[in-house]
């Protein structure tokens, strides 16, 4: 027996071993990944071994063929999407979570990893300011953090409406009419596909994306029903925050169900001073983010929030005889999360605040804000760029003259591989997008942040000025172009 176990030591030292050199390795790696997915699958597919491998020597096979496809996500220099780094003490646990193997779904049977979540989950409704006998779930991501606020919402509405929804389903039940703000995240779309809801009603939203209340007044009078508004804490394009006391309190007035999908921006709640851009965020009824976003656990771990238990457990909860109960009091996770069987994901949440404590999140979150902000301030002295959003929070959108001009920097900066800044599309034009999400992000890192696009704005600049002197067009200035000597495009990485 005790050699059985011991045939776990190779393959954990040498995993130990690549870990520690991808960790180390981030701060000097080109960002994006060098070798498309196709290519890899050289290396990892082919006819599966007719027998067994040494498992040191699978993980030495695996390291060597995925490396080269790794996006460095974890690198202070990665803004491309809101995904965060890792802290030291959330990846930690997470390796012992994934060694202990514990189904995290009932309370009976897993006590040790139930009771660290049960204490992060405590931990979190008092570090975010929302009520202390709410449920919190653990699930995979953001989307399922919507979907499980909404399942909630959705079970409300209806049996307030008199709909046995457990017994009868949706099939003639009346219609639960969805408000969102017109700027609202896909992830709020998808939830209400698997819930059967269908797409939400759009309300208006200003500039920077927030739901605006005059129009939400006259959505919720324009109809009647089971109604659920869904608000946003953090734009992903602006970082905007919705108003969403004042939207809550109207919904409320209506009867509506309202929920709030915060993936990184309910994080502002633990900042002192930007917890203001949350202001009545209390007052809803549900709320869904990530702790993978703004915390920097790793993936995957979403967190759903529910006021109300009632709702949420007779929504994902159900009882079978081969079930150990649980003791009465706080249920069983399972109760509150759409999976029966699930890792401890919660654990790393508790290492996580545990290492950082209350002033530490603080600091963590207001140090993205303030690194949003250096960056938002170093692509304004860049020629032709333009920041299109207000800086609040953790975003920046910026765009150049015209759409092709920011595509072709875009296309510059992520081929240099000394940043990673996500092309999208807001406000009817193409922009580059940075959210700002790891703890490891410092002033070089934004210093070398900005000078890369500089660059890449320089270089297309040139292109553009020897395309203008070959076609004999005039520059912007009304003046025919020539192209400098030895203008030759150069990225550096």
């Amino acid at each position: 027996m005790t050699e059985r176990y011991e045939s776990y030591a190779g393959a954990l030292e040498r995993a130990s071993a690549y870990a520690r050199d991808w960790l180390t390795g981030l701060p000097d790696r080109p960002i994006g990944p060098r070798v498309a997915a196709d290519a890899l699958l050289a290396d990892l597919a082919g006819a599966l071994p007719a027998g067994p491998t040494d498992p040191a020597d699978v993980v030495d096979l695996l390291a060597a063929a995925v490396e080269p496809g790794l996006m460095a996500i974890g690198s202070g220099r990665f803004f491309g999407w809101v995904m965060g780094g890792t802290l030291p003490a959330a990846l930690a646990a997470d390796w012992l979570v994934s060694a202990w193997d514990q189904n995290a779904g009932m309370r009976y049977s897993t006590p040790g990893v139930v009771a660290a979540e049960e204490a992060a989950g405590a931990w979190l409704l008092d570090l975010l300011g929302l009520p202390a006998g709410a449920d919190v779930g653990f699930v995979t991501g953001a989307t399922m953090a919507n979907f499980t606020g909404l399942a909630a919402g959705r079970q409300q509405v209806l049996t307030d409406a008199g709909w046995d929804l457990d017994t009868l389903g949706l099939t003639g039940a009346p219609r639960v009419r969805v408000l969102a703000g017109a700027e609202r995240h896909d992830s709020v779309d998808l939830a209400l596909r698997y819930l059967g809801l269908g797409a939400p009603s759009l309300v208006p939203a200003d500039d920077q994306g927030r739901i605006r209340l005059d129009a939400l007044d006259d959505a919720l009078a324009a109809g009647a029903g089971p109604t659920i508004v869904c608000l946003q804490a953090g734009n992903v394009h602006s970082g905007a925050f919705d108003p969403i006391g004042p939207a809550a309190a109207l919904a409320h007035a209506h009867g509506a169900w309202v929920h709030v999908d915060g993936a990184f921006g309910l994080w502002a709640a633990a900042s002192p001073a930007l917890r203001g851009l949350l202001a009545g965020y209390a007052a809803a009824d549900s709320w869904a983010t990530d702790a993978h976003k703004t915390l920097n656990v790793p993936y995957d771990c979403g967190i759903a929030i529910v006021a109300r238990p009632a709702p949420l457990r007779a929504a994902l909860g159900v009882h079978a005889s081969y079930l150990m109960p649980a003791d009465p009091g706080p249920g069983d996770p399972f109760e509150r999360v759409p999976e029966f069987s699930r890792r401890a994901r919660g654990v790393p949440v508790w290492a996580a605040l545990r290492s950082l404590g209350r002033a530490g999140v603080a600091d963590l979150v207001d140090g993205l804000a303030r690194n949003a902000r250096a960056l938002a301030a170093g692509m304004a002295g860049i020629e032709g760029a333009r920041v299109l959003n207000d800086v609040v929070y953790t975003q920046v959108s910026v765009a150049f003259e015209d759409d092709a001009r920011t595509r072709d920097v875009v296309a510059r900066l992520l081929a240099g591989g000394t940043t990673w800044m996500s092309g999208s599309r807001w406000q009817a034009r193409d922009i580059m997008r940075i959210s700002v999400s790891n703890f490891a992000t410092d002033d070089a890192d934004v210093a070398a942040s900005v000078e890369a696009v500089r660059r890449a704005a320089q270089a297309s600049q040139n292109e553009q000025g020897r395309q203008r002197e070959d076609t004999g067009q005039p520059d912007r200035n009304g003046q025919k172009s020539r192209a400098p000597e030895s203008s030759t495009p150069r990225i550096a990485s």
